[in-house]
């Protein structure tokens, strides 16, 4: 595992079912970690968006202490947070994300993660750069609001 997985893991898991909002020191964290303070912002960044679930509040100072929020507590409400905070287009990267995070979350099945993944695909999307996630984020978008309906 790479030291950005790791540290989104660690964070993860100090959220727990009656946890909806963590604090953290961003020094102490990337003492714990044995990096820099700017490994922890672009794990933060990058790992914790609102697309993703996530409200992020940071306050500078004394270690640069932040305050991570979890969005939604039901399925339904966070599949329509994602769709929502989607945008108009989706990288492969972003799709592998929100799908990790989606089986984390029990939000959906391996079935249904495996499903999503191939159908948006850059082998399958064989389309320009120009246009390819415009509709990836639309294919992704219609799927996930056809698993929100079950």
């Amino acid at each position: 595992m790479r030291i950005s997985d790791v540290i989104e893991e660690f964070i993860k898991d100090l959220f727990d079912e009656e946890n909806e909002a963590i604090e953290i020191q961003r020094n102490e964290l990337a003492e714990h970690f044995n990096c820099v303070p700017s490994q922890i912002n672009y794990v933060i960044a990058t790992r914790f968006k609102p697309s993703q679930g996530y409200y992020v509040e940071s306050r500078r100072g004394g270690g640069g202490h932040i305050t991570i929020r979890k969005v939604n507590s039901s399925k339904e409400d966070y599949i329509m947070h994602i769709i929502n905070n989607i945008g108009n287009e989706l990288t492969s990267n972003e799709v592998d994300v929100l799908i990790s995070d989606f089986l984390s979350y029990h939000i959906i099945g391996k079935q249904e993660a495996k499903l999503l993944k191939v159908a948006t695909n850059d082998n399958v999307l064989r389309l320009s750069k120009d246009i390819k996630d415009q509709v990836r984020a639309r294919i992704f978008k219609n799927m996930l609001l056809n698993i929100e309906e079950e």
